[in-house]
């Protein structure tokens, strides 16, 4: 394997990316097989290369640190290969282009350990071979967790952050701009996959779900890559997570803007290197408006005036001189004249001869993108701690401040790798940007992060620097972030929303759909009764008892006291009819007493009519005990008002058909029916009725009293004030008792209804209690089907009702003869037969 050793007394092996790729030559069988040809020469990643040579000038340049010792290096390009990689540490430890592992074949300097590799891919399998060899191993921008696991890899340490805090790192930036329904993109290869499942499940936990998940590789075809772009197309997340090497993901990026994918957001993570001579102009149109995770930088005084003496001339002592200078001003060094390196790519003749003599001063910020020196500051960092190891190995004495005198060293061989790792694990100083540089027990610095903002302004690529993440920080001030100051693609104006649903809003809950993850849900209005305060409630909540939900459902308000009321329209229509039918009743009384002497009284048994208009007078009146605001005298006088006043008016007139039937049948003289037609047969049956619901009503009242309370309706906004009647059996036989008088009542009248008397007043009575019996028959569904005050008014008019019944069906006849034909009232028309229209 080719290398570039600068020598030394004391060498570090390199292992760097160089090259983004390699192509294996096809072998003719003509000739011996070429080696495999390394394309795709980064500046972005050969400024690691000019950052470690940078960190040993200094280093040699001081007469502090190392003093009498030369530090130099032995390079190797690992092509993103992870064969290359391995075989080019091997060659390094061996001293041969050759990689013989076992073998040490430095003569003139001696090898102490490796700094590299970048991406986590390429320094797991180094790390597992130097490790074994207690080779130390010191990776600028390795970030894989499992690293950090000294039984695995003893001799491993870094000076990049672990990504075992990058997971927390998502969490929490998802959930400060609200993101809830993201894709993965992740490098097909075990880092890819482990650091995957690690953001993955904790997202997850968060609260956060995974729209898909796809691998991404430089290996893919472009069918394979289309295929992944079709899926991030068809996919609403407008977010996506990516966790992988740049070099996996550059086809990826120019094939989403080739199929028109550039309305989407990406989130990167550490691995992810955010460098614009990568990436094609499509892909940057693509990037625009990434938000990303990269470790945090100092500074490196003097690098960008080193950069400036990159020449191309026989003398120089820079690698890949050639290589940069045809990379930079697109042109080619004539055939031959090449340097002695495999790794050169491919001609291309239509470019212009390289003279040497360009200049590329003003284009050197922008051509190493010095406004971020991410990843080559930790190749820096690498080469110093290395230096102060062995300083202290080598027994260098520091003066009293920190600072390192010129006393001379010991003896170089006694700088063994295995010494080497030792003197690392304790090494501690501070760096350039006066940041303390110490290896923890799993052989990392303490994690930092910045988090970048990508912004494509006047096709210029900037890095902006938009928040800071320190995973050692309290658990609120982890993560710092300047929204105003990022800036998303056209796309997006504002912050992007990447939800798998819309927010529900307040009085709405959340609906799982059925086989979609949990971030996928309908919005639900919470029924009556039940609010949700807040967006995407899980649930609704009832309200208390005296309080009901709005008709936005989004807060309880207090509900409304219900009652029968005077002043409402039901209830004056109600006390309008009350006064109307007591008006009347009183009217006809009236008329009753002051034509007492006439036949058509007499006949209708004056007494038991005085008291059936009385009772019905009591009887309306007894309905305005029903409206109003109830209390506890309202609620004990209702239902025993009301049946008692009943019994008396159903037993009278159960009493006036008992006497008219008995009239008729004691009209001989010598009629044993004769001795029945006093007074004391009606007395006695009013009177036994009324004591025997008197006698219910109390019982009643001593065991179960009615009492007012308030009743929660769970379908209404509204608390029903009203009388709980107590135990229900006492209301029922009531009902029952005054049924069981109105059926009979019924069935004696229509068995005298047919009396051959041209005045018959058992068929009045007949007809007023069909009409008391179907209002009552009918009171029953209407009672147990309503609720509230309408159940009170639904008994007031079955009262109102069934008593006019009375009142019209026996009274209003007899006062239309007293009144208006007072010619019929005589004993002759009330005792005449009636004559069929056959004359019989």
């Amino acid at each position: 394997m080719e290398s570039f050793t600068q020598h030394a007394d004391i060498l570090l092996g390199a292992v760097f990316v160089v090259h983004s790729g390699f192509e294996f030559q096809q072998p003719s069988f003509q000739e011996h097989p070429k080696p495999a040809l390394c394309t795709g020469f980064h500046i972005r990643y050969y400024r690691d290369v000019l950052g470690v040579m940078f960190a040993i000038e200094e280093i040699n340049k001081s007469a502090d640190l190392l003093p009498n010792i030369t530090l130099g290096f032995s390079l190797v390009d690992s092509c993103m290969s992870e064969l290359r990689a391995v075989g080019g540490a091997l060659s390094l430890l061996a001293g041969v282009r050759t990689p013989s592992p076992g073998f040490d074949c430095h003569f003139r300097s001696f090898m102490v350990g490796i700094i590299g590799e970048l991406v986590s891919a390429l320094s797991l399998p180094i790390a597992q071979i130097l490790g074994v060899l207690h080779y130390p191993q010191i990776s600028h921008g390795a970030t894989l967790a499992a690293l950090s696991n000294k039984i695995n890899f003893p001799s491993f340490l870094r000076t990049s952050p672990s990504n075992r805090f990058q997971s927390v790192a998502f969490t929490q930036l998802l959930g400060l701009f609200g993101w809830t329904w993201v894709g993965m993109v992740v490098v097909d290869n075990d880092v890819g996959n482990q650091g995957a499942q690690a953001i993955q499940a904790a997202i997850e936990r968060s609260g956060v779900c995974l729209a898909f998940l796809e691998k991404i590789h430089l290996s893919y075809s472009a069918k394979q890559v289309k295929r992944v772009v079709d899926v991030i197309k068809e996919s609403s997340a407008s977010v996506l997570i990516l966790h992988g090497p740049e070099v996996h993901v550059k086809t990826l990026l120019d094939t989403m803007f080739d199929e028109g994918v550039t309305g989407k957001i990406f989130m990167s993570s550490a691995s992810f290197g955010m460098t614009p001579g990568l990436f094609s102009k499509k892909a940057w149109k693509v990037l625009n408006g990434t938000i990303g995770f990269i470790a945090n930088t100092g500074t490196m005084p003097g690098f960008e005036e080193f950069l400036l003496h990159l020449h191309p001339s026989g003398n120089s002592t820079y690698p890949f001189t050639r290589l940069f200078w045809e990379s930079t001003f697109n042109c080619r060094w004539p055939r031959g004249d090449l340097e002695p390196d495999n790794s050169t790519g491919p001609d291309i003749k239509e470019k212009v001869s390289c003279t040497g003599a360009e200049e590329f001063g003003e284009k050197m910020p922008y051509l190493f993108e010095t406004n971020n020196l991410s990843y080559t500051y930790h190749a820096y960092l690498a080469v110093y701690a290395y230096a102060y190891a062995l300083h202290s190995l080598l027994g260098c004495h520091t003066k009293e401040k920190g600072g390192f005198n010129n006393a001379p060293c010991e003896d170089i061989t006694a700088a063994q790798p295995w010494k080497v790792l030792h003197y690392l694990k304790r090494t501690s100083f501070y760096g350039k940007s006066d940041q303390a540089v110490t290896f923890n027990s799993d052989g990392d610095l303490p994690p930092s992060y910045d988090i970048i903002n990508i912004q494509i302004i006047n096709n210029s690529f900037n890095l902006v620097k938009v928040g800071r993440f320190d995973p050692e920080a309290k658990l609120g001030d982890r993560i710092t972030l300047n929204i105003s100051a990022a800036l998303w693609n056209e796309h997006f104006p504002h912050v992007p929303v990447s939800v798998c649903s819309e927010s529900c809003h307040p009085g709405q809950r959340r609906a799982p759909q059925t086989r979609r993850p949990i971030c996928c849900y309908d919005c639900v209005a919470c029924p009556a009764g039940e609010v949700a305060n807040g967006t995407d409630a899980d649930k609704c909540l009832r309200c208390p008892f005296d309080q009901w939900s709005s008709n936005e459902r989004d807060r309880c308000i207090p509900r409304v006291v219900e009652f029968l009321a005077y002043e409402e329209p039901l209830g004056i229509m109600l006390v309008a009819m009350v006064v109307s039918f007591s008006t009347l009743t009183l009217c006809i009384l009236v008329v009753f007493i002051k034509h007492q002497e006439t036949p058509m009284v007499k006949a209708t048994n004056r007494e038991l009519s005085y008291i059936l208009l009385v009772s019905l007078i009591l009887g309306f009146l007894c309905c305005l005990v029903f409206i109003g605001q109830p209390s506890t005298f309202s609620c004990l006088l209702r239902q025993t008002l009301f049946s008692v006043v009943f019994s008396i008016s159903i037993s009278s007139v159960l009493a006036k058909t008992s006497m008219v039937i008995l009239a008729f049948k004691a009209t001989r003289l010598n009629s044993p029916y004769r001795k029945w037609l006093g007074p004391s047969i009606p007395r006695n049956v009013v009177g036994c009725c009324f004591i025997l619901q008197i006698v219910i009503c109390s019982v009643w009242l001593y065991n179960s009293p009615p009492f007012p309370a308030l009743s929660d309706d769970p379908e209404s906004h509204k608390i029903i004030f009203e009388c709980n009647e107590g135990q229900k059996l006492f209301f029922y036989v009531t009902l029952g008792f005054l049924g069981c008088l109105a059926m009979v009542s019924f069935f004696v009248a229509f068995l005298a209804r047919n009396l051959p008397r041209s005045f018959n007043e058992a068929k009045l009575i007949t007809f007023s209690m069909l009409v008391f019996c179907s209002v009552w028959a009918s009171y029953i569904p209407a009672y147990l089907s309503t609720s509230g005050k309408y159940t009170v008014a639904v008994q007031v008019f079955a009262i109102l009702a069934s008593s006019a019944g009375l009142l019209i069906c026996i009274f209003l006849p007899k006062c239309y003869i007293i009144i208006l034909r007072p010619e019929k009232n005589n004993k002759k028309h009330l005792t005449s037969r009636r004559v069929n229209r056959n004359g019989i």
